[in-house]
């Protein structure tokens, strides 16, 4: 139909907009929190358009990898909200692509995109980034894996869709020791993912960075495109987080324009709940060393264990 095809755009359309918004979002209650100002919420938008309006400065050792990361991880993350449910919590045209998974994998090839591309640019500080980066992954990866297995023995399916109509129509199954360790892996899954663990820093000026070190060497349209797609990863995660697991509520059942709005409403109220507990936990903790980062995976994956014992027992 005319109209699912709209609402699959209008899903799309909903991460590419909005993303930069929880960014600021984000970043205005971090802020808050520790009694400054803050730059505003809509700051994030004003940074992207002066990048797309700086020309593009490319080291000289820079290969083809330094232009296609860009542009391959933009796409990663402008593919994965096809799969999981945005706006909606039934399938939409070509949902039937890929799953959790599916998804999981489409994310993972936008970061290895930009590994390569710290490794491309022949920087110190992005080769130092990427390695870091990848230590992350290795323990996170399998952890994800874990908590995917999860859910696939919790709702006996790995579609996020099925997922969403188990948790709301089976209270007892929501409330479960199961599905409470997958949610408590999945939330250190997300700080690790989101750069708020206290290993990471959000600065280029500071020696233990992750994340602004691989794409140090960029700038103008190139930076935006990585900064942008970073934002929608976060916002992708977080509704992952929010609409399959946390608060599963609240999702269009008809595709009305009404209930479109009434969910594009309910996922701002999630966010800004979810977000508030990310920032009180990140500035709560107190700045850690870089090869501390194994306690948090650790535990997320002990948690996702603890989650698939619970549910072969219940």
């Amino acid at each position: 139909m005319v109209r699912d095809v709209l609402l699959q755009i209008a899903q799309v359309a909903t991460v590419f907009i909005f993303a930069p918004l929880l960014q600021g979002l984000i970043l205005q209650w971090q802020e808050r929190v520790q009694r400054a100002q803050g730059p505003g919420i809509w700051q994030p938008y004003r940074d992207l358009w002066k990048l797309f309006h700086k020309e593009i400065v490319v080291p000289q050792t820079a290969g083809f990898i330094y232009w296609l990361a860009p542009i391959l991880a933009f796409t990663c993350m402008l593919t994965v909200p096809i799969l999981i449910p945005v706006l909606t919590n039934y399938p939409l045209p070509q949902s039937d692509m890929g799953d959790l998974l599916g998804g999981g994998f489409v994310l993972t090839l936008g970061a290895f995109m930009i590994s390569l591309a710290g490794l491309d640019s022949g920087s110190a500080y992005g080769g130092i980034g990427s390695s870091r980066s990848v230590m992350l992954g290795i323990l996170a990866e399998p952890t994800l894996i874990l908590v995917f297995v999860g859910i696939t023995l919790l709702a006996k399916s790995m579609l996020p869709f099925v997922v969403n109509h188990l948790l709301v129509q089976q209270p007892e199954v929501y409330w479960g020791p199961a599905h409470l360790f997958l949610v408590a892996a999945f939330f250190i899954l997300l700080l690790v993912e989101t750069d708020r663990l206290p290993i990471h820093s959000s600065t280029h000026i500071e020696v233990y960075m992750i994340e602004e070190a691989r794409i140090l060497e960029y700038s103008g349209p190139l930076l935006a495109l990585l900064k942008w797609g970073s934002m929608m990863k976060q916002f992708i995660l977080y509704t992952i987080f929010c609409n399959v697991l946390v608060l599963p509520w609240g999702l269009s059942y008809k595709g009305e324009a009404l209930g479109v709005l009434g969910a594009l409403l309910a996922l701002g109220l999630k966010f800004m709940l979810v977000s508030l507990v990310v920032v009180f936990v990140e500035t709560a903790q107190s700045r850690l060393r870089y090869y501390r980062y194994q306690e948090p995976l650790a535990a997320s994956f002990l948690l996702a264990i603890l989650a698939i014992v619970a549910n072969q027992v219940r």
